[in-house]
């Protein structure tokens, strides 16, 4: 007899060198949202947020060939600690999966925690993995840019 257990959570973690704020607010605008999911084989983004409770977001993400949608529902917002929602794309295999983001004040900066959890493949999760290890590379370039004092 064969059981198919679920992947463990998937943590994913990056200390960037910049405000929670900074960090906290590239997740739920959707132009910055677009900007930092774009990674790898994706060449754009389009993304819509409805940042509160219940609220609901989209992102279509553009490869050379395909485009794969994302949704999800906001479940936690609270700016600048943690971020909760669902996450359903393709990728998940049509399961609605969950997804919270720390962000913990740190000597260099700000550690960003992502758990994503419920994903009911090891190669769902071995996709995520990967997707959010380089989404976490692009939002460190986007927050530290913005982070950085207007010189005058």
């Amino acid at each position: 007899m064969t059981f198919n257990t679920p992947p463990r959570p998937l943590v994913v973690k990056r200390i960037i060198a910049a405000p929670a704020e900074v960090i906290f607010d590239a997740w739920t605008d959707a132009d910055s949202f677009a900007t930092w999911m774009t990674n790898g084989p994706i060449t754009s983004a389009e993304a819509t947020t409805d940042p509160r409770v219940g609220g609901e977001f989209t992102i279509i993400v553009h490869t050379p060939s395909i485009s794969i949608p994302h949704r999800g529902t906001y479940l936690v917002i609270d700016r600048p600690r943690r971020l909760s929602f669902t996450w359903q794309s393709p990728i998940t295999e049509g399961t609605e999966t969950l997804v919270t983001v720390d962000l913990t004040a740190h000597e260099s900066g700000t550690e960003v925690s992502v758990t994503h959890e419920r994903l009911q493949s090891q190669i769902s999760w071995e996709a995520h993995s990967d997707g959010w290890i380089a989404c976490l590379e692009a939002l460190d370039r986007l927050a530290v840019a913005r982070a950085v004092p207007e010189r005058r």
